[in-house]
């Protein structure tokens, strides 16, 4: 006799771990994971887009996913007035080697929600002015989705409302 095991299925409070590809419309890739970690969330406590949790549902190790979202399923449509000058100390993730902002690039800011994308418009030597949209808004967006790894959440991870671990965060 063979015994089969059961794979874990994704449902809330399991830790999830996946590898993805995203690009847009046009079929231009805007970013990917492979070749790196998976990207780990626990399920179920709204640290995944909601419609990418969704469709994940059910899923198990092993499985794919492609998914197209409307800018509603994914990061909203753009708002109009969403420019705000900040303080440039207040700019995080300036990528290694460069020196300074450049309009266009994408800064991190901390806020009273928790940390936030936004887009530099205009970097000054004290003060930026930044565009508080997430740079994904107004974007469809494709995502092929690998499931890597599905597991029980342990209970300090179920009492922190996210995963520990590779991927995930870290204390």
């Amino acid at each position: 006799m063979h015994e089969v095991l059961a794979l874990t299925q994704i449902s809330d409070n399991t830790v999830v771990q996946f590898f993805y590809t995203l690009t847009d419309a046009d079929d231009t890739q805007i970013e990917t994971n492979h070749g790196a970690d998976p990207i780990a969330y626990l399920h179920g406590h709204d640290g995944m887009i909601p419609a990418i949790e969704e469709a994940l549902t059910g899923k198990s190790a092993g499985d794919t996913l492609h998914l197209t979202l409307t800018p509603e399923q994914a990061y909203g449509e753009r708002q109009e007035g969403q420019q705000q000058r900040v303080p440039i100390k207040h700019l995080q993730g300036l990528p290694k080697g460069v020196r300074s902002w450049k309009p266009g690039m994408v800064a991190v800011v901390q806020t009273e929600q928790g940390m936030r994308q936004v887009t530099v418009i205009k970097p000054g030597l004290k003060m930026v002015l930044v565009d508080t949209n997430h740079p994904l808004a107004g974007k469809t967006l494709t995502y092929d989705i690998e499931v890597a790894d599905v597991r029980a959440a342990t209970d300090d991870e179920i009492a922190h409302g996210h995963a520990h671990g590779v991927g995930g965060h870290q204390h």
